[in-house]
């Protein structure tokens, strides 16, 4: 008996130890359960960090707070970038776009409750998309103005044809090129009428319009069309108030250009609106062959002045880049013009 209660002794002994070994084996094979809460993502860089090593998750940790702070910044960035670099379309949009770069808009350059510089800016307003220095104003009204703009805007001065021309200097630039080009040839580029064929003041524009407004008025009062009253009137009005009433007796057929049968517009610019006077104009005495006005087109002049065809603008673009900034080809008896898309 006593050895058998010796015996279930050792085997309790035994059967204990076994149970104590197999729990600490147990102990040692335990993992913690894992997160099943609803923070908890398998796809989470936080998550992931803090299952790596604490070098791995010093790293990454790191970097994942550099990345955090950044995200803002990089996705302003973006956004920054997509609308610097957004391009325009139509002309409006190109227009605002380009005198945006000059601390310009719209509503400072043209009042467009008028109706003389809405159709300036409408019909010949190519101009203030060109690359060069665009002018702050559709209709200058002093030669004071005129002087300011053209300051600012600088300008090159060079004997062409026997002529002292004067231009912007990127104006100048390609126009030289264009004449040099033009030289090897066979062919010449001349100003029309000399000096005048560039830059203009103030002054000069106003004789211009004279020239036809007068001759006008005396053939409409023979035609017994205006009154001694209506030319006293019309003579005495501030020049955009003249100009306006001038359009508006032309839509009723009386007509201010030289042979009294179209609009003054397209016989001579109003007075402080010509492209002369932002010195991005030229007259080509050659402006009828065809092989100098691609040459010049080459170089980033257009004719943009319809019934002008002697007259080119500096845009400085190609060609092949006119129409995505709102500008459409109208092809007349005379050539090509380019002009606003409205």
């Amino acid at each position: 008996m006593f050895i058998i209660l010796t015996k279930m002794k050792t085997y309790k002994s035994i059967i204990f130890v076994t149970l104590l070994i197999v729990q600490v084996l147990l102990s040692a094979c335990y993992e913690p359960v894992a997160n099943t809460s609803d923070d908890f993502s398998e796809d989470s860089p936080e998550t992931i960090s803090e299952t790596n090593t604490s070098t791995d998750v010093t790293n990454k940790s790191e970097n994942l707070e550099t990345n955090t702070a950044s995200e803002p910044e990089n996705t302003s960035m973006t956004e920054t970038t997509k609308t610097e670099t957004k391009t325009a379309v139509g002309f409006r949009a190109n227009l605002e776009q380009k005198l945006s770069q000059h601390g310009l808009s719209i509503s400072t350059v043209a009042n467009e409750s008028s109706p003389v510089e809405k159709r300036i800016l409408n019909e010949y307003g190519a101009v203030f998309l060109t690359k060069a220095t665009p002018p702050d104003k559709t209709m200058f009204t002093s030669d004071s103005e005129v002087n300011a703009f053209q300051s600012k805007a600088g300008s090159s001065s060079e004997s062409i044809g026997g002529a002292t021309i004067e231009l912007q200097t990127a104006a100048m630039e390609a126009l030289k090129k264009a004449i040099a080009e033009a030289k090897q040839s066979g062919v010449k580029i001349t100003p029309r009428d000399g000096a005048e064929a560039a830059k203009r003041s103030y002054k000069k524009t106003l004789d211009l319009w004279n020239s036809r407004f007068e001759p006008a008025l005396k053939h409409w009062k023979s035609k017994k069309r205006l009154t001694d009253e209506q030319i006293s009137r019309l003579k005495s009005l501030p020049i955009k108030q003249q100009v306006q009433e001038v359009l508006e007796l032309e839509k009723q057929g009386i007509y201010f250009n030289t042979f009294f049968n179209n609009s003054i517009l397209y016989s001579v610019a109003a007075p402080g609106t010509s492209q002369h006077l932002s010195m991005l104009a030229f007259d080509a005495t050659e402006f009828g062959n065809k092989k100098v006005r691609q040459i010049m087109a080459k170089h980033g002049w257009f004719r943009t002045v319809q019934n002008d065809e002697p007259h080119f603008t500096y845009l400085g673009y190609q060609e092949s880049e006119l129409p995505r900034l709102g500008l459409k080809k109208v092809t007349k008896k005379g050539g090509e013009f380019w002009v606003p898309d409205v």
